[in-house]
Parts: C-alpha cells; structure tokens; sequence
C-alpha cells in the first residue's frame, strides 16, 4: 500500500490525483490487475469523472454546493454537516483496472481527491494487486 499526501487550498475542491496514482502502478511492476484508491476522512471523498475541462468539477463543487448548502439547520455542532453530506454522497474508494502496467481509465477521466472541509493536509491510499 502506497500513502499519497494530499493537501487542499480552499474549503472545497476536488483536486486531479491521477498521475500520483499512475505513478504508484507504475513504481509497484504490476502489468495486469486493480488500483484501489481509498480516503480514510469523513468529510473529503474520491471519485472518478472528466478531467479534460476544468468547468466540469467547478459544476459539480457548483452543484453540490446548492443542493448540501453549508448552513441549512443542520445539528453537527462542528458546522461541517454538508461536507460530511457530500463526502457519502460521493464515496470513500475507488477501482480501478491497471492493463498492460497502466490505469485503464476511459480518454476523458481523472481520478479527484474531493476536499468538502478544507484546506487541509489529507490522506488517500493506493491498494496495487494483480500481477
């Protein structure tokens, strides 16, 4: 297992990991197998979309950010329940295929470590098995 050192700058942004994750399947010689990749906090998650254009994660921060606003009558006394809202609703892993010793994202994706109560200093851990 590989910890990646993740550090945000705002309160929420979902920040591109994708080449750190490349660079641990690249660095453990597996050619065939999977790259889990998991966010051990309650209010950051990870996920996979596009990473082409940058608007894309500005829409879905966007998004988010009116459906889960941070004050809405929550009763966390912390006054972080929409982080930890949108840390579920976005989830804590992701799986992803590694073919001939790569991830085998689609042309478009990325892997985002999602940061909903920053800026902080993070962990994610990368999981390489196969062969």
């Amino acid at each position: 297992m590989t910890t990646l050192a993740v550090t945000s700058s705002r309160r929420e942004e979902m920040l591109d990991i994708t080449r750190a994750v490349h660079d641990v399947v690249m660095s453990s010689g597996v050619s065939e197998g999977l790259a889990v990749c998991f966010v051990p906090h309650t209010t950051a998650g990870i996920t996979i979309n596009e990473n082409a254009d940058p608007d894309v994660t500005r829409d879905i921060l966007h998004k988010l950010g009116t459906e889960f606003p941070r004050q809405d009558g929550y009763l966390h006394s912390e006054g972080n329940s929409d982080a930890h809202v949108k840390a579920s609703l976005i989830g804590s892993s992701v799986t992803v295929i590694i073919e001939g010793g790569h991830l085998r994202l689609g042309t478009w994706q990325g892997i985002y470590f999602c940061e909903f109560d920053g800026p902080r200093r993070r962990t994610a851990y990368v999981q390489i098995s196969g062969g």
